[in-house]
């Protein structure tokens, strides 16, 4: 069991490694791309990944957080890239959490299909695994179509822990950190 599941989680994160890229550079469009086959261009080097991968509580684009911000980003920190339109609402932290574009494709890219992942617009309405399943099963009686992920293990809902899951494979693929990169132990994350 623990050989097939380290298989599918480096299959998830080999899937989504040009996904990932493709999305930044299509979403932020940053200047220049972010290059999918060097992870030396990810993370805070990179413009788009920083502005993903800074705490939400945070501005990225405040010159002064640029320039020098003292402050440490942790396993604990809620990363930009988990909430919708990459900003928070610091009067409520729940509004707009994990509705973050770049976070639901990688979840449908994970549990359907790479091309599914398309299809989010960021508004939290995209990953209804009921109601794709459903559409699948319909679609299937007229035509032969192959179970995505979902269907095979029969997910009906999304759970805390796929969340995690999405948002550490997602997370891995923005950034170049190590397991433990300074103060940041993406074991904990």
């Amino acid at each position: 069991l623990r050989q097939g599941a380290d298989g599918a989680r480096g299959d998830d994160t080999a899937k989504l490694m040009t996904l990932m890229s493709d999305w930044v550079n299509h979403e932020l469009k940053p200047n220049p791309p972010v290059d999918s086959d060097n992870k030396n261009c990810h993370g805070f080097t990179s413009d788009a990944c920083g502005k993903l991968l800074c705490p939400a509580e945070l501005d990225w684009n405040s010159p002064a957080y640029v320039v020098y911000s003292g402050h440490i980003v942790t396993d604990l920190s809620f990363l930009a890239f988990v909430y919708e339109k990459y900003t928070t609402n610091m009067d409520n932290l729940k509004e707009g959490l994990f509705k973050g574009k770049i976070l639901l494709q990688g979840y449908k890219a994970i549990s359907t299909s790479p091309s599914s992942a398309k299809d989010v617009e960021g508004d939290g309405d995209g990953t209804d695994v009921i109601a794709n399943n459903q559409h699948t099963k319909q679609s299937s009686c007229i035509v032969k179509v192959k179970k995505h992920v979902a269907q095979i293990i029969k997910m009906d809902k999304v759970t805390p822990r796929l969340i995690a899951y999405v948002a550490c494979q997602v997370s891995h693929d923005i950034t170049s950190w190590w397991s433990v990169d300074g103060n940041f132990d993406y074991i904990q994350f």
